[in-house]
């Protein structure tokens, strides 16, 4: 038990780092939560300081989660400090890692508990547990994007289709138990995307945001 929440502490504060405020903060650039929707994920960064800086902060987002789950939780031993995990506990490490690096990217300790929306952390955290587990995310974000053009949408989608293919591929407690933490973690962050749709409000992105499109909010 102590081991998981050494881990779990470790990968919170990873994902505390917030890919978008350090660059800006290395950069001397502008807080990004001053900036479009206010939102400090790499949507966000791509549509208000162009692609470059929306890909490095892509790719900080989504290392922080496979460093989590791929290298913390399997790998960092604590030999002397705490003892060993009982086996009865040892599936729980990557799912511990995988939502305390998703917490740390929405509520870093870092940058006043203000981070962003959790979903390339969670296709990182997944990527370190599971790599096939992130194609039904990956196909389902891109359908509902073309389909019905919300980026919300499809993240939030993408995020339903993870507890039902661990469901029906790999169905461990453990691992379903992340899967359906991280897709409430997910809803809960769209919430305002969520009213804005029922509202009629939410704009619709003509092309997909990874190529680019500068259309609503994030």
């Amino acid at each position: 038990m102590i081991e998981l929440i050494i881990k779990g502490g470790m990968s919170y504060l990873l994902g505390s780092v917030i890919g978008s405020l350090a660059v800006a903060r290395l950069t001397g650039g502008a807080d990004i939560r001053t900036l479009g929707s206010g939102n400090a994920g790499a949507t966000n960064a791509l549509r208000t300081q162009g692609k470059k800086i929306g890909f490095v902060v892509l790719v900080i987002d989504v290392a922080k989660g496979w460093i989590a789950t791929g290298v913390i939780a399997p790998w960092v031993l604590l030999p002397g400090v705490v003892p060993p995990t009982p086996a009865a506990l040892a599936d729980w490490r990557l799912p511990v890692c995988g939502i305390a690096v998703m917490l740390g990217h929405v509520y870093p300790v870092w940058f006043g508990l203000r981070g962003g929306k959790g979903v390339a952390t969670l296709f990182g955290a997944v990527l370190g547990m599971n790599a096939w587990l992130v194609l039904p995310m990956i196909l389902t974000w891109l359908v509902a994007v073309i389909a019905f053009g919300y980026v919300g949408l499809g993240s939030i989608l993408g995020a339903v289709s993870l507890p039902v293919a661990i469901a029906l591929s790999s169905p461990s407690v453990p691992l379903l138990a992340f899967g359906i933490s991280a897709t409430l973690l997910i809803v809960y962050t769209h919430r305002s995307n969520i009213a804005r749709m029922r509202a009629g409000t939410e704009s619709r992105a003509r092309r997909l945001w990874l190529f680019g499109s500068r259309r609503g909010p994030a």
